[in-house]
């Protein structure tokens, strides 16, 4: 007999004002679920948390927790008012009978200092503070609303690998997929404001998601054709008994009213960039870059050349100088050291990961038109600003709101909206994915993939830099950064490794054109491939020529157009057996890349111990 749910949200429903957010959503948690709650900005999948969370009220619906069941919720604004220290508020999370030594712990692993004073904390140490003491407790049911908000790539890995062990039930919203797909195994989605659940994980979620709005769309053509078969009878079946005229006119009636009601789903955003005339073929190139502040380096003796229509990514953990090195390579700060020379007929545009840009008084229409004017000129033609909110899902009734009253992903779109409305050849974004749903997320690498300039990006989002970047310069230790090609995946098989947190040594070699002082220590890498490894690489080239004659001796039996007619099962058999083996030989092509690229860096490691 299955065990009984621990939560259980059945026909919520809750209303803002006049806008009705959830008008039938339903959830249920049983024990060790993983459930990712997905919807776009705005659908309320904040809101459905706090209920489920217990803090507040809906209009109407119930919610059931099983009786002893332990929750716990994860905020995005907490608050740590009324705690002298961070161990305080975390250790006020547990019960009688909990680990006290969880509060230590998580406090260690999440970089923070638990002696440090709750008023003097940033954003970002505060959320870190919450997600302990939601951690702490190891409660029956644990609902995270972002928690990857302000974690560098170091603690996101890490809080992966904690919540992969995790015994109780999760549900968690976060815009982060290689999270989302490494956690679900089921998924709820809220969608004009109900929710519909798919019993797999987020990996296939979008496809279904899709089929979904497809399905919807062929059945309101459906009866939008229905009724224009009926309204032709109307006009011209009137030999028809009244009394069944009667009732099929209050069916048409019926018909009319329920396609008047169809809601598609939420536009997507329409951006488009603003480009200036190309910029030369060298953009920046820094030679012997040395910067510190203190007694933190943030670049030693750092040589880079960033070409025309490069894409490079910028990571590393929090602390290690990110935001810093963009300016220092954008000309905005001057290095103690070294030179960094611009190329010629520049534009920059930049995405503030802090969202500086915004004045708290500015109205949107004043952020988006800084001039106070109607209309914005963006990728060659010129738009009403009312037109240009709409591109970003912003509401005609929302030109006069103050950006101090909008939300995290409104005021995330509204720092896009004036970014990419700038004429520019350079554009650097700096964790321009906070705040930001995945379908917006979608739009803005496709943007970024068909941009004609140069993209200077800061993420900690792995897959958004898997999407976008054709380089990632990734923050070795004490200021040393080393050049990678591809994006954050074709980092890790290079370097062996993730990134590791700024205190601590990095978990691959350091590897730089620039000698390194030897009293410096290394730290120890794997010495050669495996027998293994080795006998693959070895082996690999030649199984992979030999799929490819096989594919092509396929492709050629599938090329004669009599086939199918003449043995249809032969035909069906082939295709099969030709898509099988297309997979094959892409995954001991990618095998066998992976294998080459690391023989590279431990060659190259050897050589530098020498």
């Amino acid at each position: 007999m299955a065990a009984p749910p621990l939560l259980t949200l059945a026909g919520i429903r809750l209303t803002f004002g006049a806008t009705p957010l959830l008008t039938g959503a339903d959830m249920i948690v049983g024990p060790g679920e993983r459930i990712g709650l997905v919807g776009r900005n705005g659908s309320g999948k904040s809101s459905f948390l706090k209920i489920a969370a217990g803090l507040i009220e809906p209009d109407s619906g119930e919610r059931f927790a099983h009786p002893g069941a332990t929750v716990r919720y994860l905020p995005q604004e907490p608050d740590l008012a009324g705690h002298d220290s961070v161990i305080a508020y975390v250790r006020a999370g547990l019960a009688p009978g909990d680990d006290a030594y969880r509060a230590d712990y998580l406090c260690e692993h999440l970089g923070l200092d638990p002696e440090a004073a709750p008023a003097r904390l940033s954003g970002g140490e505060a959320r870190r503070a919450a997600l302990a003491r939601s951690l702490a407790p190891q409660p029956d049911v644990l609902l995270l609303d972002e928690p990857t908000n302000h974690l560098d790539l170091p603690a996101i890995e890490w809080l992966e690998s904690e919540l992969k062990g995790w015994r109780g039930a999760l549900v968690l919203i976060s815009h982060d997929r290689r999270f989302l797909e490494t956690l679900t195994r089921a998924v709820v989605w809220i969608d004009r404001g109900v929710t519909r659940r798919l019993d797999k994980g987020f990996a296939e979620f979008e496809a279904w998601r899709d089929a979904v709005f497809a399905a919807e769309e062929a059945e309101r053509h459906k009866l939008a054709r229905q009724i224009v078969r009926e309204e032709h009878w109307m006009r011209y079946g009137v030999t028809a008994r009244r009394t069944r005229n009667m009732r099929r006119v209050g069916e048409l009636q019926s018909m009319k009213a329920q396609l008047k009601a169809w809601r598609g789903p939420q536009g997507a955003a329409a951006m488009a960039l603003s480009e200036a005339e190309r910029s030369g073929k060298l953009v920046i190139e820094a030679e012997g870059l040395s910067h510190r502040f203190g007694e933190r380096v943030i670049a030693d003796n750092l040589s880079l050349r960033i070409a025309r229509g490069d894409r490079l990514a910028l990571i590393g953990p929090n602390g290690a100088g990110k935001t810093t090195l963009i300016r220092l390579l954008t000309g905005q700060l001057a290095p103690d050291a070294g030179t960094v020379r611009l190329g010629a007929n520049l534009d920059i545009a930049a995405l503030d990961q802090s969202r500086a840009a915004l004045k708290p008084d500015w109205t949107v229409t004043e952020a988006i038109a800084p001039g106070g004017g109607e209309r914005v000129e963006v990728g060659g033609s010129v738009k009403h600003v009312a037109a240009y909110m709409k591109d970003f899902l912003f509401q005609p009734e929302q030109a006069r709101t103050p950006v101090r009253a909008l939300s995290g992903g409104e005021r995330a779109r509204l720092m896009l909206a004036r970014a990419l409305a700038l004429p520019s050849n350079l554009l650097v974004l700096d964790e321009p994915t906070n705040d930001l749903d995945l379908e917006t997320l979608d739009l803005l690498e496709e943007l970024i993939a068909d941009y004609a300039g140069t993209v200077i990006l800061v993420s900690h989002d792995r897959d958004f830099i898997d999407r976008t970047a054709t380089a990632t310069l990734a923050y070795e230790a004490d200021g040393a950064w080393r050049l990678y090609a591809g994006g954050y995946s074709d980092m890790t098989a290079q370097r062996g490794s993730g990134v590791s947190a700024r205190q601590g040594e990095p978990s691959a070699p350091r590897t730089r054109s620039q000698p390194q002082p030897q009293t410096r220590k290394q730290p120890q890498s794997r010495a050669k491939l495996s027998f293994k490894d080795k006998h693959a690489l070895d082996t690999l080239p030649g199984e992979i020529e030999a799929l490819d004659a096989r594919i092509k001796t396929l492709e050629a039996e599938l090329a004669d157009p009599a086939l199918f007619s003449r043995d249809p099962a032969h035909f069906h058999a082939a295709s099969a057996d030709l898509a099988r083996l297309g997979e094959e030989k892409t995954d001991k092509e990618n095998r066998w890349l992976e294998l080459e690229l690391l023989r590279e860096a431990l060659e190259e490691a050897g050589a530098r111990s020498d």
